[in-house]
């Protein structure tokens, strides 16, 4: 049992279903193995006399029939590793029984065997399905236009820049931005929302979603091995065969547990007869009882299963763990540090606050300013163009008659012969700003927010507040991770008073301003040592060195590909409230894997004491043996809910 519990790891898929055909039915075959092996079990027994010709055959085919793919397992990995293993205890067992006559037993040792055997391959395979039905979502074909000829060519042969075309009700193939059309997306495949998204020109789209109601020309921007679809399946893959901790320490005292078991069964073949008198007959047969009960399988079946079954569910809630170890360390989270941008805020900063001299409206500001603001690339201007459009969306913008960018003040522009100024207060010809609107400049300053000030010719005409709003979900996220113990802390670039409001609408327990990269990684260490383990929650590439010196670190899935890369966990939904989920799922997984430990430990030394007391046959040490193994394997398979 322990061997295969050892080797339960995902090979890398090469096709669009990650699960052979083969390794599909391996479940079923073993589980009709174990049941054929069960009917000439009940046959031999119904023919009574174990010693005739037909019932000893019989018995025999339930050993090879039932015993032949575990035997086989066992006897490939001593090979390979040079060591024995609880599969070839269990052989031993069973040949055994039958010398000394216990042919039943032996067959029932192996029936019960094959059919935990199966249910442990099954727990693999629903592990393995979650990348099976990942994969079965993403095209093999698309259809490519080069010069206005359609070609349907294998998602594979697509280049960044090809132009594909997507009709309704086909799934998008590959990562790219729409050029022409627009339509509605279903992005359930990878954000988990059941809402369709509505999507126009120069919207990205991702491989996996589906196009519902409208055709629309998309242009490459990834390569198919590149894409966002492509990095969850990779990073399932990874997670499924990386090993925790303690299943490493498992695995390598399963080797020691082995021998010392193989020196007491030497032990029990030849003392009891000259030390307390029992027959060479008891002797062996109690020796026998003692290789089946003290066989760590329920043992070394208590962590896997339940580490696959976690695992498996974290990735259908959208929540990517890169390995069993991250899981396990996530269970003694004590603290936890957030960046702010695109992490506790939406990282796109919105205009919050509008206020306008006498005599000026808020439409004919925003008209002037939106029409300046139009041509910069700047994340302010671009709010304040998008908030324009969004409550005027009528609006007609004429072009300024000319326009000067004075990088890191503002932009100066011609309208109608009249010079307007939109950026800070001394770009704008403002000596002190205080005044205007009665203070309320150094007040949305205190509260966070960055103003940006529009004057023409005879002065100051409006002020424009702008503010990277937080998340709806993160009051929700950092309750939720307070109620569960875990110190929430902000590590930000931003000035004191910036950081100071942010993190007092974020509720946040404290922050650290006006942070670097490399001074998030010394503040992270600090808690570190303070706490113990500590995550870090980022999604740009300045946040990489601090998730990289993290206990745990957790990228947004919308951020950068560095911050991805380094992330030890991946919150795919971009939904702050799935860190308290994931903690809660790695503590019930430790939880299961601790109830699994005492329970098949408990079981060994009780099947054991029993044996010696000569109060346990065979039979019920089999059962005993077996029914814990599969009890273990099934209270680990609760996480899959």
């Amino acid at each position: 049992m322990s061997s295969h519990a050892k080797s339960m790891t995902v090979r890398e898929p090469s096709s669009k279903s990650s699960l052979s055909y083969l390794e599909k039915i391996k479940p079923h075959v073993e589980l009709i193995a174990a049941l054929i092996s069960g009917v000439f079990i009940l046959l031999g027994w119904l023919l009574a006399d174990v010693s005739s010709p037909s019932s000893v055959t019989f018995y025999l085919l339930a050993f090879v029939i039932g015993g032949f793919a575990k035997a086989k397992e066992g006897i490939e990995e001593t090979i390979a590793e040079h060591e024995l293993n609880v599969e070839m205890l269990m052989v031993f067992a069973a040949i055994g029984s039958a010398i000394i006559g216990y042919w039943t037993e032996g067959a029932i040792l192996i029936f019960i065997f094959a059919i935990s055997g199966a249910l442990e391959t099954y727990t693999l395979n629903k592990s393995q399905r979650e990348i099976s039905s990942l994969m079965d979502l993403q095209p093999e074909e698309a259809l490519r236009i080069t010069d206005g000829v359609e070609e349907r060519i294998h998602v594979s042969d697509l280049s960044v820049g090809d132009l594909i075309l997507i009709k309704p009700g086909e799934r998008i193939p590959s990562d790219g931005q729409i050029i022409k059309g627009s339509s509605t997306i279903d992005e359930a495949a990878i954000s988990g929302e059941s809402l369709p998204v509505s999507k126009a020109v120069e919207s990205e789209v991702y491989a996996g979603t589906v196009n519902l109601n409208g055709a629309i020309t998309v242009k490459i921007t990834k390569p198919s091995n590149e894409t966002l679809f492509q990095k969850i399946i990779d990073l399932v893959h990874s997670a499924q065969s990386e090993k925790s901790p303690s299943q490493l320490f498992i695995e390598k005292f399963e080797g020691t547990y082995v021998k010392i078991v193989l020196l007491f069964l030497l032990l029990m073949m030849f003392l009891p007869h000259f030390l307390l008198g029992w027959s060479w007959t008891e002797t062996f047969y109690r020796a026998m009882v003692l290789l089946v009960v003290a066989s760590p399988c329920a043992l070394v079946a208590s962590i896997m299963p339940a580490t696959l079954s976690a695992i498996s569910n974290g990735a259908r809630n959208g929540i990517l763990f890169k390995g069993g170890m991250h899981l396990e360390n996530l269970s003694n989270l004590r603290a936890i540090a957030f960046d702010k941008t695109g992490t506790l805020t939406k990282g796109r900063p919105q205009v919050t606050d509008i206020i306008t001299g006498e005599g000026v409206s808020e439409c004919e500001i925003l008209a002037i300013t939106a029409a300046i603001e139009k041509q910069s690339n700047h994340p302010l201007a671009q709010a304040i163009v998008k908030h324009t459009k969004r409550m005027y969306p009528d609006l007609q913008l004429n072009e300024p008659d000319s326009l000067e960018d004075v990088t890191g003040w503002g932009v100066r522009a011609f309208i109608g012969g009249k010079e307007w100024k939109v950026g800070k207060a001394d770009f704008a010809g403002i000596d002190d700003a205080s005044h205007f609107a009665g203070g309320k400049a150094a007040q949305l300053a205190g509260e966070g927010k960055t103003t940006v000030f529009v004057s023409d010719d005879n002065g100051i005409k409006a002020l424009i507040a702008l503010k990277d709003v937080i998340r709806e979900e993160t009051k929700a996220a950092l309750t939720s991770l307070r109620d569960d113990g875990i110190l929430t802390v902000m590590l930000t670039g931003d000035s004191e008073n910036t950081a100071k409001a942010i993190a007092a609408e974020a509720e946040v327990d404290s922050y650290i301003a006006k942070c670097l990269p490399e001074t998030k990684v010394t503040e992270l260490k600090k808690l570190i040592d303070q706490y113990g383990t500590v995550a870090m929650v980022g999604d740009g590439i300045n946040d990489a060195p601090a998730l990289a010196a993290a206990s745990v670190g957790v990228a947004m899935g919308e951020g950068t590909d560095v911050a991805l890369e380094t992330a030890d966990i991946v919150l795919m939904k971009n939904d702050l409230k799935r860190i308290a989920d994931a903690v809660r799922l790695s503590r019930k997984m430790q939880r299961i894997v601790k109830q699994n430990i005492i329970f098949s430990l408990s079981v060994i030394l009780v099947l054991i004491a029993s044996n010696f007391l000569q109060v346990l046959d065979l039979p019920l040490g089999v059962i005993g043996h077996e029914g814990s193994t599969i009890l273990v394997i099934l209270n680990g398979l609760r996480l899959l809910r």
